[in-house]
């Protein structure tokens, strides 16, 4: 066991130094509550361990960046958001994983409406609305952007209002979409949130 009369500051020294008995303390310290936090965020518990053992392997590797000024918690939990965003990058190219990306963080990627709205001049909404096809893109600009009724529109394109809303609702999935599997700013905000929780 470790002595408890030395605090975390001597061992993150230890740590920085290449010392093995510091790191397997911060491990034993911090692994059992990351280890849930990531077990909630996947679903998967051999994923969950495997990214676990992944951050601690960075952890290592990367001990020489520590500023033992500043909070290793605080250091810890941004090499595990930046681990777990890598995770999801490579999961959202597949269909099926899409899904299940979607499914684990379905409040979030629900509320990805307001966020891509409120953040209308980001680069991911503008490569969003890109690759629409030119109608819809038109409405989905008409309607969510400029906050037309759906009659403005219809009137504006010489379409029915049904289409217009047929249309719109295609549109803002496919821009839901993009903003959550290619926003890396909105995916880590997301990751963020589950760590801290």
């Amino acid at each position: 066991m470790f002595a408890k009369d030395i605090t975390d500051d001597v061992y993150l020294t230890r740590l920085i130094n290449a010392d093995r008995e510091a790191f397997a303390y911060f491990y034993d310290t911090y692994s059992p509550a990351l280890y849930q936090k990531l077990n909630r965020m996947v679903k998967f518990p051999e994923v969950a361990d495997e990214l676990l053992q992944d951050i601690f392997l960075k952890v290592w590797v990367k001990r020489d960046t520590i500023d033992p000024s500043l909070s290793f918690k605080a250091w810890l939990y941004t090499i595990a958001q930046n681990t777990v965003y890598d995770y999801y990058r490579k999961l959202a190219q597949d269909k099926k994983m899409q899904e299940h990306l979607i499914s684990t963080f379905a409040a979030f990627y629900n509320q990805t409406e307001d966020y891509i709205y409120n953040k209308e001049r980001s680069t991911a909404l503008q490569e969003a609305i890109a690759q629409l096809p030119p109608q819809r893109r038109e409405i989905f600009r008409l309607c969510k952007i400029e906050e037309k009724s759906y009659k403005e529109v219809a009137e504006l394109l010489n379409i029915s209002v049904s289409t217009v809303s047929n249309q719109l609702v295609h549109a803002t999935k496919a821009v839901k979409d993009y903003i959550f599997f290619h926003s890396k700013e909105f995916l880590a905000f997301v990751i963020a949130l589950y760590l801290k929780n």
